[in-house]
């Protein structure tokens, strides 16, 4: 078919030309909008200006086409061919491009957002400074392409594959790139504000100057990533991993990285207010100095020696555990939240819940903690609704006397403060009497960051509900449990070991 037959026909009222044969055709500048080209051969065709306007093109072959400045807008582009293509400046807007082929396509300033490109096959595309805000490119093949500076806000990006793709100066705050592949990419002076990368593969990335505040980059793979001077302030790196990585520079104000592995990494100058120290694997780290201060302005710098080096940072995260000699039904699960929402109300150092595993028998309860000064007064809280309480506490106020520091002195006599008005609750109070699980018997357990543990209370009918039972002759039981002596402290030795494996140098806490 020619073009002026098609046009001649389509001005005569018909948009129907499924499968026709327009190679080379030269449609510049017409209007062909709600037109249906599905299947059509347009490879090499003119179509620079054109208005397509809700034109359906599925499965067309479009391959080296002008489509530069065309109207596109809501076009259905499903399992086109688009290879080569010449897309500058095209408006794409809400277009439909599901499973097509644009490699190598010039999409160099064109507007797509809203677009459905889902697992479309962008390999090498420039899509320099193209507007794809709000789009869709779940499982989309971007590797290798060019989108510098384009904006991506709220694109959905989802396991796509963006292999070494540049995306310097792009805009992808709060767009989804959950699990993506995005090794040896080019994120250098990027906006990443919000954006989800967990899970994502960014090794040997540059995130050098990136803008990675508040986002989302746990369980993501940096090993051998350029972080330097990189914002990551308040960001989530739970369980990432970043050996050998550049943060040199970096902000990490507020970051979360329990669980991140930074062997190898660079950390000289990084900024550390407000992150613990604890549950990170650091094994020959390089830092000479760290800049500690609340508003990284370098006015509290931790400079490190060789013997400091391998005491800042800590792979075990201190922990309170109790252990509970009941199983958790359904009504003790409710008392247990409703009591801990009652202490975290006046002791916001446990506002986060406890891990809980549960066997037939017995319940466990972790509290982790990003300080090894807060095992004491947090295990003096922790163990508040259970019957096991008074004689823990007392325990632990034994074992801080002879532990003989300030710091943790003042932290547990401020826990015994907090304890007398959750004690004076009338709710807490009624929660604690109604739960039969909180009369169960308990073992109170500290793991500090050196890996060391210490019994702090251990009831002596925890785990002997059918032991020490009187029988008689008929094998009857005829008396109650036989209790063993009260739990003693332990010896001193054990405490001296833990006692080691704590760290207490304030002048190194970045407070919280």
């Amino acid at each position: 078919m020619e073009a002026e037959e098609l046009i001649k026909k389509y001005v005569a009222g018909a948009r129907d030309f499924p499968g026709v044969m327009l190679t080379e055709v030269n449609l510049s500048q017409v209007n062909l909008s709600e037109v249906n080209l599905s299947g059509s051969n347009l490879s090499i065709a003119n179509l620079s200006g054109a208005d397509l306007t809700g034109a359906n093109l599925s499965h067309a072959k479009l391959n080296v086409a002008k489509l530069n400045s065309a109207h596109l807008s809501g076009a259905n582009l499903n399992g086109a061919d688009l290879n080569v293509a010449n897309l500058v400046r095209a408006d794409l807007r809400g277009t439909l491009l599901i499973q097509a082929s644009l490699i190598r396509a010039e999409l160099m300033r064109a507007e797509l957002s809203g677009a459905n490109l889902t697992q479309a096959d962008l390999n090498g595309a420039n899509l320099r400074e193209a507007k794809l805000r709000q789009a869709y490119l779940v499982s989309a093949n971007v590797s290798e392409a060019d989108m510098r500076g384009a904006s991506l806000m709220g694109a959905n990006l989802e396991q796509a594959n963006l292999r070494e793709t540049n995306l310097s100066g792009a805009d992808l705050s709060g767009a989804n790139l959950r699990n993506c592949e995005l090794r040896q990419a080019d994120l250098s002076h990027t906006k990443l504000m919000g954006v989800d990368l967990s899970g994502a593969n960014l090794r040997w990335a540059d995130l050098s100057e990136a803008n990675l505040r508040g986002a989302d980059l746990s369980g993501a793979k940096l090993s051998g990533a350029n972080l330097r001077g990189a914002d990551l302030s308040h960001a989530n790196l739970l369980d990432a991993s970043l050996v050998y990585a550049d943060l040199t520079y970096a902000n990490m104000i507020q970051v979360d990285w329990t669980g991140a592995d930074i062997s190898g990494a660079t950390l000289t100058g990084a900024k550390l207010h407000g992150v613990s120290r604890f549950g990170l694997k650091t094994e020959g780290i390089i830092c000479e100095w760290l800049d500690l201060s609340p508003n990284g302005d370098r006015t509290q710098v931790y400079r490190f020696t060789p013997e400091t080096s391998e005491t800042f940072f800590h792979q075990t995260l201190p922990t309170v555990e109790l252990l509970i000699d009941a199983a958790l039904d359904q009504d003790a699960h409710l008392a247990l939240a409703l009591a801990y929402h009652q202490i975290a109300h006046r002791y916001p150092d446990l506002i986060e819940p406890p891990n809980i595993e549960v066997s037939s028998r017995r319940t466990k309860l972790s509290f982790k903690i990003g300080n090894d000064l807060l095992l004491f007064s947090t295990a003096y809280v922790a163990i508040l609704p259970f019957k096991d309480a008074g004689v823990t506490q007392e325990n632990l106020e034994h074992l801080v006397d002879m532990i003989e520091s300030e710091e943790i002195s003042r932290l547990l006599n401020n826990a015994r403060e907090k304890v007398k008005e959750i004690k004076n609750s009338q709710t807490f109070s009624r929660i604690v009497q109604r739960g039969k699980f909180f009369q169960s018997p308990t073992q109170t357990v500290l793991t500090n960051s050196g890996d060391r543990t210490l019994d702090v209370h251990h009831n002596p009918n925890f785990g002997k509900r059918l032991v020490n039972i009187a029988l008689g002759n008929n094998g009857v039981p005829v008396g109650p449990v036989i209790s063993s002596p009260n739990f003693s402290l332990p010896p001193v030795n054990l405490l001296v070991n833990f006692i080691k494996g704590l760290h207490l140098s304030s002048n190194a806490i970045s407070q919280k």
